[in-house]
């Protein structure tokens, strides 16, 4: 993913997909650039998302995307769907700019002028060091906070916690039977299918205690319950 400048803005998460062949702009970017639902021209041709799942397009728009002093005009689909991305460009951009895109590198080049300029992929956030922080007398009720917070706001920060540890589950017991509209999970199956039995899976003994263990605790707590099938 790079860093690109879309119309007047710097947009970030853009992938750089050379194996693609329509440049893509999802709703995060399209609110971003307060673009209106009357700016893209009518487009309705379908495609797959990476999910395998059939997308009708919302429309096609023509943007200029910056890249260093060039600056190239390209048609983007306007989709209503979610992605990790904000917009995805591929073979189009790649050919007009002139340049060459390399996965294993993470780095796309182009030459502008006399110069040979480089696009590098946006680096993965690093996760931080943090502190355990052990409240109360249990060892494995705990909790973890950046190490490098100011001494202050890390005691504030732990002292608020202390004054509201009655908030944390530490365990599928401690929230026993949660109401379905506050969060509940669904199998996609079709219920006219007769389920079918599949061979027993024989996990090593300390799994298997350790399976035992956990589906007994979350039948305690009602999390879940047994349910037979006639064969």
């Amino acid at each position: 993913m790079v860093t690109l400048r879309i119309g007047d803005y710097d947009m970030r998460r853009v992938m750089v997909d050379n194996g693609s062949t329509a440049e893509v702009m999802y709703p995060d970017l399209y609110k971003g650039l307060g673009l209106k639902s009357e700016d893209p021209i009518p487009y309705s041709s379908p495609f797959m998302s990476f999910d395998e799942k059939l997308i009708i397009p919302k429309g096609m728009i023509r943007l200029p995307i910056q890249t260093g002093l060039e600056i190239m005009e390209v048609n983007s689909i306007v989709v209503d769907t979610y992605s990790l991305y904000t917009a995805i460009v591929d073979r189009p951009w790649l050919h007009t700019l002139g340049a060459v895109a390399s996965s294993l590198h993470q780095k796309v080049k182009f030459s502008s002028g006399d110069q040979v300029l480089e696009i590098r992929a946006a680096k993965e956030a690093k996760c931080e060091d943090l502190e355990k922080v052990v409240i109360g007398d249990d060892p494995e009720k705990f909790f973890q906070v950046r190490t490098q917070l100011p001494l202050q706001e890390k005691e504030e920060l732990i002292e608020f916690l202390k004054r509201n540890i009655d908030v944390f589950a530490w365990d599928a017991c401690d929230a026993p039977r949660i109401d379905p509209s506050f969060i509940c999970h669904h199998l996609n199956v079709n219920p006219s299918i007769t389920p079918k039995k599949h061979p027993p899976q024989r996990p090593s003994r300390e799994h298997a205690d350790a399976i035992r263990k956990e589906v007994i605790k979350l039948k305690r707590a009602e999390a879940i319950k047994e349910v037979f099938y006639p064969e």
